[in-house]
């Protein structure tokens, strides 16, 4: 590319010919190395985490179980109730745990495996559009963004999501070459399965998505307009198709579906997984409170993606992302409408963009992993903009673009590790000095030569990436557990991390006070663990009478276990407790259905008092599990335990109050 302001437009579409025509010899042996590195960090010592999210692992082995319980995604085999998601990404995990039994490793391998192929798919992407070396660089640094690596090794939905998110920017830019409707189908089909994954937060990029091909693809403005409108139409049919068939499937002959209240997945997708994210609406919520009220999930606003929570996950590179967008769009402003180059930093700056001010101002739950979802987009934005500045750093912009992005880099780098000040306090130093020397010297680049102007290019990275890079290992090296788990050493990702303490707005009380969640008033911290004990890090179970809570799953002891056990095929649940985490440490003991009472939460109306009577009486349920967490004890649950302690006479097995069901009433 030649050294000018603005390439001549035939150049430069010569240029790109050439690059999606070959690559430097250097370039295959590279990538291996790299998906092979990749695969390594995220397969290493993968089994530590053991079920990692119970929830969802107590689902997967449900479906090993029965077909049916696949297909909805439910959470227990007997299908009394689905997880709160769609079960997209349950099916893959499904699958694996039916061909390699259910373990740790059949569980948590698939999103590894996810993790690889995002970074091989985000590779491609911006090679062809910006060359090998940019693709490499944008490969690299998904793979050791800190909450890239905690969640292509966890079993939580995001992985499968991100996949699908690189997948449909490969698929979109492909379109946007020849204005082809097949790959613009394509994407459709792969955003409605993003949608079965997670729901509204896979169709955040859709507006980017459509208004870029709107604007690059080559062909007439009355062709484009009606590609999409069938691109639109497909989406609906790939995102709709599961959603349609359990509508019309009478609610008796399905489970309830978790998260709703009122057994409709309409309610689930508008509602909890859907509009009640923006708003802070979402009945039946963790943090209960009034509609619409602000501040349970962290303070709102511009900053809040560098902040406490979600500061260490995401942005060590967020700022370097802006500045070379920022370079990216300058350089190419008086390119053709049509350029592939400018058109993929279009999508990835709009998909960054769109989602950082969506994660930024949404009042209801929001958690700091979500921001995987931003990795991809950060990653593609450092790449092609460092080799378009490095390129063109003959001219004063480039190197002052190079400069500053390096700077920032490292000074972020520094507040971000200062955050957690025992953690190598020494790196952070490093990381600054190195990029204050690396920006220096990328100011006179153009006048460096050999192995000089090497060596500056590999400290600029090494300033760049040192922090994330220290994070992502420190992730790779513990093990996760629970509902909300955090990348990085154990007092990063939230406010209080590590030391218990309540969070903003919520007040801490006794285990079991009405109205508290998991030992507070108001929305439980991020990270926190009922009681105050902190969780999604190593030894994130409960001690003691291995009861679960709200966030973490039971660990029932050998004694309870057997209990559970015997006869357990003369009844369609073991037990029954409220809250499905407390629930999915039983039924991972067992391998026998248990009853999660209220779902996830334990807020949804499900069983009703009436329904559960029914249940016992005609023996379907053995035994009842007290303590289990969630809805404050009010409402359904808190009626269904008081009724049973009316009823029946209670022991203590291995620490847990259980009620026989069968006895009594």
């Amino acid at each position: 590319m030649s050294s000018t302001l603005i390439s001549p437009p035939a150049h430069h579409e010569a240029e790109a010919a050439e690059r999606r025509a070959g690559e430097p010899a250097w370039a295959r042996p590279a990538l291996i190395l790299l998906l092979v590195a990749t695969a390594v960090l995220y397969l290493w010592r993968l089994g530590d985490s053991g079920y990692a999210n119970s929830f969802y692992s107590a689902a997967v082995q449900a479906s090993t179980k029965s077909w049916k319980a696949f297909f909805f995604g439910s959470f227990d085999s007997s299908n009394f109730i689905t997880v709160d998601k769609p079960p997209v990404s349950l099916w893959v995990m499904d699958l694996s745990a039916r061909i390699f039994g259910v373990n740790a490793w059949s569980i948590l391998v698939p999103q590894a495996l996810e993790g690889v192929a995002a970074v091989g798919l985000l590779y491609a992407t911006v090679r062809r559009y910006a060359g090998a070396a940019a693709g490499l660089i944008a490969g690299a640094v998904l793979a050791v963004t800190p909450v890239a690596v905690l969640m292509f090794r966890f079993n939580n939905p995001d992985a499968l999501l991100t996949l699908l998110l690189a997948a449909s920017a490969y698929t979109l830019l492909r379109a946007s070459e020849r204005g082809s409707t097949g790959w613009l189908l394509v994407t459709s089909a792969i955003l409605g399965t993003a949608f079965l994954t997670k729901m509204a937060q896979a169709l955040i990029v859709v507006p980017v998505f459509a208004l870029v091909y709107l604007v690059v693809a080559p062909t007439p403005v009355r062709r484009r307009l009606w590609q999409l409108a069938a691109a639109a139409a497909a989406l609906v049919v790939a995102s709709g198709w599961w959603v349609a068939i359990v509508e019309l499937v009478p609610a008796s002959a399905r489970p309830y579906i978790g998260g709703s209240q009122d057994n409709s997945l309409l309610d689930l997708i508008f509602g909890y997984n859907g509009f009640g994210r923006l708003t802070g609406n979402e009945t039946g919520s963790v943090g209960g409170g009034p509609a619409g009220a602000a501040g349970r999930w962290g303070a709102t606003g511009w900053t809040r993606l560098f902040g406490s929570d979600m500061g260490t996950q995401i942005s060590w590179l967020l700022p370097t992302a802006i500045v070379l967008g920022a370079a990216i769009f300058w350089y190419s402003r008086r390119w053709p409408r049509t350029d592939l180059t400018r058109a993929a930093g279009l999508v990835f700056a709009g998909w960054l963009g769109l989602t950082g001010v969506i994660f930024s101002f949404a009042q209801g739950i929001i958690h700091p992993y979500y921001t995987v979802a931003l990795a991809p987009p950060i990653a593609a934005l450092v790449g092609i903009g460092a080799v378009i500045c490095w390129r063109e750093r003959a001219a004063a912009w480039a190197r002052c673009a190079l400069a500053a992005a390096t700077l920032a880099a490292g000074v972020w780098g520094y507040v971000l590790l200062d955050r957690t000040p025992s953690f190598h306090p020494e790196l952070r130093v490093v990381v600054v000095l190195a990029a204050l020397v690396a920006a220096a010297a990328l100011l006179g680049i153009d006048r460096l030569r050999g192995r000089i102007v090497v060596a500056v290019a590999a400290l600029a990275i090494a300033a760049a990436v040192g922090g994330s890079a220290a994070y992502a290992l420190e992730t790779a090296s513990s093990p996760h557990s629970g509902a909300i788990p955090t990348a990085g050493p154990t007092a990063s990702g939230f406010p209080g991390a590590g030391r218990g303490t309540p969070p903003a707005g919520g007040q801490a009380f006794p285990r079991g006070t009405p109205g508290a969640v998991g030992g507070f008033v108001g929305r439980p911290p991020q990270g926190a663990l009922a009681g105050g004990r902190m969780m999604g890090r190593t030894g994130g179970r409960p001690g003691g009478n291995g009861a679960g809570g709200l966030l973490d799953a039971s660990s029932p002891s050998s004694a309870l276990t057997k209990l559970l056990a015997a006869d357990a095929s003369s009844y369609r649940w073991v037990a029954a407790t409220v809250g499905a985490n407390q629930a999915a440490g039983y039924e991972l003991a067992t391998g026998d259905a248990v009853m999660a009472i209220g779902g996830f939460n334990g807020s949804d109306p499900a069983p009703t008092l009436a329904q559960f009577t029914e249940y016992v009486h005609r023996g379907a349920i053995h035994y009842f599990i007290a303590g289990g967490m969630g809805g404050g004890g009010q409402g359904t649950n808190g009626s269904i335990a008081a009724w049973v302690a009316q009823h029946f006479q209670s022991k203590t097995v291995g620490g847990v109050t259980v009620y026989d069901l069968t006895q009594g009433g």
